[in-house]
């Protein structure tokens, strides 16, 4: 598939989502993370919204999904299988028009969590859906890339020149990769991602797209946020980059949620920047603090003017290791 990937904010025919189905895996987190991915579904599937194609992975979580979302219009239940819910990392890269999309090899974020199922993902959404995958011999994960629509893909050294990817990877072979498979036409290197992120630096968790020649990217968030630093450098870079058309790129900075602590009382990397932008709505994940939540949201409207930019608690979902990008994948029209 050697087409350009469109934007995120391109209409959706689709929108994937993945259940929280393992309760060895979630273990006192299942059932908040459940309702919070029961929230995000119901806000997807509102008039005019998402077409939701909703994956369930174990059998024992079918029979309760099923239930939830029986009277809900645009929700369709999916017996499938998988390790975990990140399908933005384990599913494949729609095209245009979902015409055809790109599998690539998966080890499990550099062999930190190899579970069963979740290198079988791609086929089962593919077969679900009725599109053709073109495979790629590499190791790639979505939630390492973002797209603007025109050939500019974003993304970060940490992560996608990581020996524990593709050992030998230099940033010529991964733009040649990248360009093969996904039809970048110019690809911006960023350095590391948030602090204790254990996909070694997703960008989709750092900086984001959101209008043509706009990316959006954190601004630290009281005075112990422990990303200050690695904010401050993404803006920096950013400001001295141009998109594949060759127009400088506009820096949005939206207020990060600041310090969050998970159970240990480790900083986790909770992000603002893991919205998903859907049909009519921008979803924008939220971690317990009020006021930069409505600071996140304001800023995001300043871009999204034409849809309803929507915040919804995510804190459990983050146990996990990500949020609502994490979770989802869409397929464009």
């Amino acid at each position: 598939m050697s087409g350009i990937i469109p934007a995120e904010w391109s209409p959706h025919r689709a929108m994937w989502v993945g259940w929280p189905s393992h309760a060895e895996l979630w273990e006192d987190n299942l059932v908040p993370a459940q309702a919070e991915v029961e929230a995000l579904v119901r806000a997807l599937a509102g008039p005019g919204r998402e077409q939701v194609r909703l994956l369930v992975g174990k059998a024992e979580a079918l029979a309760d999904a099923q239930d939830r979302f029986a009277n809900v219009d645009g929700v369709q239940v999916i017996d499938g299988r998988f390790g975990d819910i990140w399908l933005r990392d384990t599913g494949p890269i729609f095209g245009a028009g979902s015409r055809r999309a790109a599998a690539f090899r998966f080890n499990g974020w550099g062999g930190k969590y190899e579970l069963e199922f979740d290198d079988t993902v791609a086929d089962q959404i593919s077969t679900a859906c009725g599109t053709p995958l073109d495979r790629n011999d590499f190791i790639l994960e979505g939630g390492a890339l973002d797209h603007d629509g025109t050939g500019t893909v974003l993304t970060t050294r940490q992560c996608l020149l990581n020996r524990n990817r593709n050992a030998g990877w230099t940033e010529g072979v991964a733009e040649a990769a990248l360009a093969s498979a996904l039809g970048a036409r110019r690809v911006l290197w960023l350095g590391d991602g948030l602090f204790n992120d254990h996909t070694d630096g997703h960008v989709d968790n750092l900086a984001r797209f959101v209008a043509p020649g706009v990316v959006a990217c954190p601004i630290s968030w009281g005075p112990k946020d422990p990303n200050s630093e690695v904010y401050d450098e993404t803006a920096r870079r950013l400001n001295d980059m141009s998109d594949a058309e060759g127009r400088p790129l506009t820096v949005l900075r939206v207020p990060s949620p600041g310090l969050v602590l998970d159970a240990d009382e480790r900083p986790a990397p909770a992000s603002h920047m893991n919205f998903l932008i859907a049909n009519g709505a921008v979803i924008v994940p939220t971690y317990g603090d009020d006021a930069a939540a409505r600071l996140a949201v304001k800023a995001l409207q300043t871009v999204f003017t034409e849809r309803e930019v929507i915040a919804l608690p995510s804190s459990a979902i983050l146990s996990g290791g990500g949020s609502f990008h994490c979770i989802t994948q869409q397929e464009p029209e």
